[in-house]
């Protein structure tokens, strides 16, 4: 891993994203040890304006909490991958659902869609888990923790009645960005 690794998971308010980011920082600290640091920030509306969540994560403690050049970037609607994806950095990665980002933005980082929505609602039988199944497709992507430690955080997070169904989503998130990127 690189000293410090920065991910932002964006969207519309509501889906969940700031929850995911939390577990993402649970999962590099609380699990793996390693310095971890989570900030957020959303739209006045709170529900359906543009919200973002952001995690550091480093080897070494973290100088400065704010993401300034962003290694991975989720965007879950068109509006945050807009706003959101100006910032990555050269050769980084940007995972938008496809579904929703019709025209994704264009940068010298690599761009991959995957239906985020489409596979928590007809995969998962639940629209609720998006979040969690586009949490399972960063550390896919990003290999920033381990799929095993981001399951642990996820597990840790939901009550009881509702742990396989997040187990799922991770797991199918996780393998279909492996698929995707081969």
């Amino acid at each position: 891993m690189a000293e410090r690794y920065e991910l932002r998971f964006s969207g519309a308010g509501g889906q969940g994203l700031i929850t995911a980011g939390i577990i993402l920082a649970e999962a590099a600290s609380i699990v793996e040890g390693k310095h971890a640091v989570q900030s957020q920030s959303y739209g006045p509306e709170a529900r359906g304006g543009a919200s973002k969540s952001e995690v550091i994560i480093a080897d070494e403690p973290i100088d400065y909490p704010k993401a300034t050049l962003v290694d991975a970037c989720l965007a879950m609607t068109q509006e945050a991958a807009d706003k959101y994806s100006k910032d990555i950095r050269p050769g980084g990665l940007l995972l938008v659902d496809e579904d929703f980002v019709q025209n994704p933005p264009v940068g010298d980082f690599k761009v991959i869609k995957m239906p985020i929505v489409n596979t928590a609602k007809n995969e998962v039988g639940r629209m609720i888990v998006a979040n969690v199944v586009a949490l399972g497709a960063m550390v896919a992507l990003t290999e920033v923790v381990s799929r095993e430690s981001g399951e642990t955080a996820v597990l840790s997070r939901v009550p009881e009645a509702f742990r396989e169904l997040n187990k799922t989503a991770f797991n199918l998130g996780f393998e279909k960005v492996k698929a995707l990127i081969g």
